[in-house]
């Protein structure tokens, strides 16, 4: 792979892999972008949190309405299963419907009300990681592709992204981090560093 500034520019970015369109900013994208995110930071591959979004998908699970309709036994299979999932399923499937109830409840099922509420970065942060397995690399990873379209969401690089980074001698300081082109700089980093050895 071609490690240069310019070609890690046009790295697909995760959410654009799983078909989610965030230029737009709508509730559903976004939520669909939150979704993928709490599979991506859980203790699963990334092909196993890729393959049950799909499932996730499949089954019309992409509103917080539709998933706490379906509930926890069809959570855990057949959505979880189909993705692949075996230690983690019943817990995942529990913390996806707490936060469907959460996220429902204070925020009237609206991410973007929850950015709106925000005061600033820090507490886009904070009301973030309230919700219920989620931590500091799910928080990274939702707000990462989030940053060029959400005024208050800019989260530092992961550390290992800026080590992949040194490593090929990119210069993210050159690139303006509100910009889809550091998003997928990132993207790109967060892909290689996957394939180190």
């Amino acid at each position: 792979m071609d490690v240069t500034i310019e070609a890690l520019k046009k790295a697909m970015t995760y959410s654009e892999e799983l078909g989610i369109d965030l230029k737009g900013r709508s509730d559903n994208e976004v939520f669909k972008w939150f979704l993928a995110s709490v599979l991506f930071g859980a203790r699963i591959s990334e092909t196993i949190a890729k393959r049950t979004y799909r499932a996730f998908e499949r089954h019309g699970l992409l509103t917080p309405g539709r998933i706490l309709e379906a509930g926890w036994d069809f959570l855990v299979n057949p959505v979880m299963r189909e993705g692949g999932y075996v230690r983690y399923d019943e817990k995942t499937s529990r913390e996806v419907l707490r936060n469907c109830e959460m996220l429902i409840g204070e925020y009237g099922g609206s991410l973007n009300r929850l950015h709106w509420e925000a005061r600033d970065a820090r507490d886009l942060d904070a009301r973030l990681l309230r919700f219920y397995g989620v931590g500091p690399v799910t928080v990274n990873i939702f707000l990462r592709e989030m940053r060029p379209y959400w005024t208050k969401a800019d989260p530092e690089p992961m550390a290992a992204v800026l080590e992949v980074a040194a490593a090929h001698a990119i210069d993210l300081a050159a690139v303006k981090r509100k910009s889809v082109a550091f998003t997928r700089i990132e993207a790109g980093l967060v892909r290689l560093r996957k394939t180190r050895p």
